[in-house]
């Protein structure tokens, strides 16, 4: 899941330090061979480009509970349902392409960043509330995260110790240890002062994210081959297995977890905004969301069907998980490994515009404060000083431990991942990009265009409802036998 996020004022300040740097003005209104219309350094992505950032932005780690969220729906429902949120991303992607620019499509103000484009197109409330809901989803991925890591960390160890004792020990193993772990890594690499500067874990994050689900997928093919049928049934899980309820709320908490997969509509506007032109940005963003939106889908659905097909009724939350006993032991191994890695990265990639955000707004209301704004310089033999700040390296620490705890108390992959997929779909995906398109394209309230986008916009927010209350309805059944800092995989 999507790997690029910036805040729109982070991101926005990253690009004004660059630009004045290079002593370029910010009226600059002449397009040259080295620079573009707003005076910024000329563009020169591509389809292909675009499509890789979208890529490598969308496949993380919420692949992994495809196969799951496949099982709860049975072969008919999961593959229908993937396909419907992959159309409706593509639809609404494309409509929020139409908002780069302000005015005219092709030499009209840029946008540089989702919250710009929503403040052009919306302003008002509707820019707190994405605002919001953009930073409570980047907080819950943190704590997302974290789970998955320690879930991943304990699979290799529970691996080895299993086949250390030949399948006589059970090796029940707590997370907690390895939730620190992560947690303490993250403290240090907290400390890297701007997003800008963490490109080279973006890099990395992204081939270990490849990396670790073609082994999933891989293993899955195997496992089928070597079963000798296809599990699974036409309708999911069936009841007996789990109750009643289980399967109604296991149904909708579903559904979030393919959205979570899906959600990179705040990395969008960023990406567009290194495309070149001519063509216009729009049209080239068009034809890299449908590419990449359709390898995507094509990627999700091999992986999530081969998963359900491995294991059926039995598939596991993380699929990974699933294959810890099998051999080649040692290359499930390395796929956690590959996921241990990747959210190492992707924890900064996603806290980094938050960390920006609440910097800025302290110094603006502190100004003269030097615990918020002085930096100490501490020399580095072979590198540069490094500019040591109190205040980030006090709140940066109180946000990695709040989260590390958070995710000791409430370790429920699936139900985290459900729940974020559920809160940000609606509201980042489709409700304000299809606001923006109305404002920006000035479509007439109550004419058969405006009607079919509200009434795509309130059926998504039944889904985004429905997958909430699943992913809830699975907090309070999984903490009934749940016991805090105590239970261990």
């Amino acid at each position: 899941m999507q790997m690029g996020v910036e805040n729109g004022e982070g991101a926005a300040a990253i690009k004004e330090k660059y630009k004045q740097s290079l002593g370029i003005s910010s009226d600059a209104g002449n397009t040259s061979k080295c620079f573009d219309d707003d005076g910024r350094p000329k563009r020169t992505g591509s389809v292909w480009t675009a499509s890789a950032h979208i890529i490598t932005a969308v496949i993380g780690s919420g692949v992994l509970s495809l196969a799951w969220a496949i099982a709860q729906l049975g072969w008919i429902a999961g593959p229908t349902v993937m396909l419907l949120f992959s159309f409706v991303t593509y639809y609404t992607a494309a409509l929020l392409t139409d908002c780069y620019r302000s005015g005219d499509p092709v030499t009209g103000k840029r946008n540089y960043t989702y919250m710009e484009a929503v403040e052009s197109n919306l302003g008002g409330l509707k820019v707190m509330m994405c605002g919001l809901i953009q930073y409570l989803n980047l907080f819950g991925t943190a704590i997302g995260y974290t789970i998955a890591a320690s879930i991943s960390m304990t699979a290799i160890k529970r691996t080895n110790c299993f086949h250390e004792s030949g399948g006589k020990n059970p090796c029940h193993i707590s997370s907690n240890p390895y939730m620190i772990l992560f947690g303490i890594t993250e403290i240090i690499l907290s400390q890297i002062p701007d997003f800008d500067q963490i490109w080279w874990l973006s890099i990395i994050a992204a081939v270990m994210s490849f990396t670790y689900s073609s082994i999933g997928l891989a293993l899955g093919i195997a496992k089928v081959a070597a079963n000798g049928t296809i599990s699974g049934s036409l309708t999911g899980v069936r009841i007996g297995t789990v109750t009643q309820a289980q399967k109604i709320w296991g149904s909708f908490q579903a559904l979030g977890d393919i959205a979570f997969a899906y959600s990179y509509s705040m990395i969008l506007i960023e990406i567009q905004d290194t495309i070149k032109s001519p063509p216009s940005e729009a049209k080239t963003m068009k034809k890299a969301t449908l590419l990449s939106v359709g390898v995507t889908t094509a990627f999700y659905m091999f992986c999530g069907c081969m998963g359900y097909a491995a294991f059926g009724d039995l598939s596991p939350g993380n699929l990974l998980t699933g294959f810890g006993i099998f051999n080649p032991f040692w290359l499930v191994d390395i796929a956690n490994a590959a996921i241990v890695i990747h959210l190492v990265g992707a924890y900064q990639v996603y806290s980094q515009p938050l960390f920006a955000f609440v910097e800025k707004w302290a110094a603006e209301k502190c100004p003269g404060n030097e615990f918020i704004i002085k930096e100490i310089k501490i020399p580095i033999p072979g590198f540069r000083p490094y500019n040591l700040n109190l205040f980030r390296l006090v709140w940066r620490t109180v946000f990695v431990v709040v989260s590390t705890v958070i995710s000791m108390l409430l370790p429920f992959f699936n139900d985290v991942v459900g729940l974020l997929g559920a809160i940000g779909f609606w509201p980042l995906t489709v409700y304000i990009p299809v606001e923006m398109y109305i404002a920006q394209k000035k479509i007439a309230k109550w004419s058969s265009r405006w009607t079919c986008l509200q009434l795509l916009s309130i059926a998504c927010l039944i889904i985004s409802i429905a997958a909430a209350a699943g992913s809830i309805a699975g907090v309070v059944l999984d903490l009934k036998i749940y016991k805090p800092f105590q239970t261990s995989f």
